[in-house]
């Protein structure tokens, strides 16, 4: 069994890095195993443009020892020098640690998305964003009031 929640293809982790190589991160322990990474993206145009959190992973011998916060620190610099005006990302609902973290990490439901997950048409997913220092007046924080 892999130890990290997020597999994708090759293919998929390929496009990644020669898209966006300085969104992936990987961290390794001093005995070459791999603790957690973290994958993103810059996209959008004008005030929509943004960081995206594809995907953060840790494995489990490596939680709650502040890994996750780590890498999302060092995605939110990225975004920061690509002059970004939030960082978004997806979790499901249901998933009460992770969204606590990311409150934790001053992230918000922008929004609720239903039925995000093509394996489990049941589970919703929160669109949480957190605004970086472009969006002076964090509008981007702004949360809809209705469920996509």
């Amino acid at each position: 069994m892999y130890p990290l929640t997020e597999t994708y293809g090759l293919p998929f982790y390929m496009q990644y890095l020669a898209h966006w190589p300085e969104y992936f991160q990987v961290a390794e322990s001093p005995r070459g195993e791999i603790m957690g990474y973290i994958m993103g993206k810059s996209e959008g145009h004008g005030e929509k443009w943004h960081g995206h959190v594809t995907a953060l992973t840790v494995s489990p011998d490596f939680r709650r020892l502040g890994l996750a916060a780590t890498l999302m620190n060092f995605l939110e610099d990225v975004s920061e020098k690509k002059k970004t005006y939030f960082v978004d990302l997806f979790v499901r609902v249901s998933n009460k640690v992770a969204i606590n973290m990311y409150t934790n990490l001053g992230y918000i439901v922008y929004r609720t998305v239903l039925e995000y997950y093509s394996g489990d048409p049941d589970e919703d997913a929160f669109d949480m964003r957190k605004s970086m220092s472009r969006d002076e007046y964090k509008l981007s924080m702004i949360p809809l009031q209705h469920p996509m």
